[in-house]
């Protein structure tokens, strides 16, 4: 695992052609390392080739994360199926992860863009409002955290 280290390294370097290339490579000598694959996915979209990320955040989720990286393989891999237009997939990723970490809020945020590409508006406001009213510290925000809150699932209500 020295070279996955120092691949990583390279990545936090910004050195992310390079990165990618040792990953590439070990993904071809190692498929079955779920961790490997992961990582290679990451260099991928990194570098913003998207769909060659597709194929690695797929094969590290079958192959079965830790919660830390299924976490961000979910959310790499629903973020990219949105950015590649495929936002049906991407809806169904982000609620299988939502099962799985039904309260991480950067999940959720994700999961309201791609709800946004399919025109469920409502849903990804209220999600959104709800995040926002849970865990901001803005001042403004917190002198109407009641009124928000109340209003994240009635916007299409009148009085």
């Amino acid at each position: 695992m020295v070279k996955l280290k120092k691949a990583v390294l390279l990545r936090n370097e910004g050195k992310l052609t390079e990165s990618n290339e040792i990953l590439a490579a070990m993904a071809k000598d190692d498929p079955k390392s779920a961790e490997i694959n992961y990582q290679c996915a990451w260099s991928f979209d990194i570098l913003g080739k998207e769909a060659e990320a597709v194929p690695y955040y797929e094969k590290a989720l079958r192959l079965g994360l830790n919660d830390e990286d299924a976490l961000g393989a979910i959310i790499g891999l629903g973020s990219t199926y949105r950015t590649l237009g495929r936002f049906k997939k991407s809806k169904t990723v982000f609620e299988s992860g939502l099962a799985r970490f039904p309260e991480n809020n950067a999940l959720k945020t994700f999961y309201a863009m791609t709800l946004y590409n399919v025109e469920e508006h409502v849903k990804a406001m209220e999600i959104l409002l709800t995040c926002l009213v849970q865990t901001s510290n803005d001042p403004d925000i917190l002198s109407y955290k009641r009124a928000i809150g109340f209003y994240a699932d009635k916007l299409d209500k009148t009085w």
